[in-house]
């Protein structure tokens, strides 16, 4: 008889993925609202059924995709922390409307673990923080996956900026790639958009958001 037929493996078995933690409480800044309660989905639309509630984040499930707010935002400042795991790939849909793919309909900020090997060729616009097709971002501010990162982004008329973990990664006025053309050479009707929702833009892997706030600009 083949010993290894009987005998009990003694390897261990490899040991479940931590969830994610529990989110301190939102002390918010003056004029800031929640756009999450840390409870419910409520004031979200799309995709409810693709992401979770887990220990007061939103949290993308193996087959999230857009997830939305129910209403529409124009010039803003918000605010959010977000968990990366490896590999894994998300979005921040602006000025995005219901139907449509965000990226060109709306606007993508790139939320991306860029330091995966399999995202080696990437364009300079596909990596985190970038306007997707249209601005890149800066590299090299993501913490380590699992860690939390803070990021910000600020949109007034045609100028968005983008900050990571204190530092500003993408500074820029999408008004001249709207009317002249961009990198991508895709046309992207999202840029001359005016107001839309805010969302997440999940491709199935498990990226987790808390923190989420937002200031209204005049």
């Amino acid at each position: 008889m083949c010993v290894a037929c009987w005998q009990v493996s003694t390897t261990p078995a490899p040991a479940p993925a931590a969830p994610p933690a529990t989110a301190p409480p939102i002390v918010l800044e003056k004029d800031f609202v929640s756009l999450f309660n840390g409870k419910t989905l409520d004031g979200w639309v799309g995709d409810t059924n693709g992401y979770a509630v887990e220990n007061g984040t939103i949290t993308c499930l193996a087959n999230g995709t857009n997830l939305l707010t129910k209403k529409n935002y124009a010039d803003f400042h918000l605010k959010f922390d977000f968990q990366l795991t490896a590999g894994s790939n998300n979005g921040i849909g602006i000025r995005t409307p219901e139907q449509g793919d965000a990226a060109y309909a709306g606007m993508e900020i790139q939320v991306l673990d860029d330091s995966d090997p399999k995202y080696k060729d990437l364009k300079p616009w596909q990596f985190h923080g970038s306007i997707y097709g249209v601005v890149p971002a800066k590299r090299g501010y993501l913490k380590n996956v699992g860690e939390w990162n803070s990021q910000e982004i600020i949109a007034d008329e045609s100028h968005i900026r983008v900050i990571l973990n204190g530092v500003t990664i993408l500074d820029a006025d999408i008004k001249k790639a709207a009317t002249e053309g961009t990198i991508d050479g895709r046309d992207h009707p999202g840029l001359r958009r005016q107001s839309g929702s805010i969302g997440f833009l999940g491709h199935g892997d498990k990226v987790s958001f808390r923190n989420i706030r937002i200031r209204e600009l005049d």
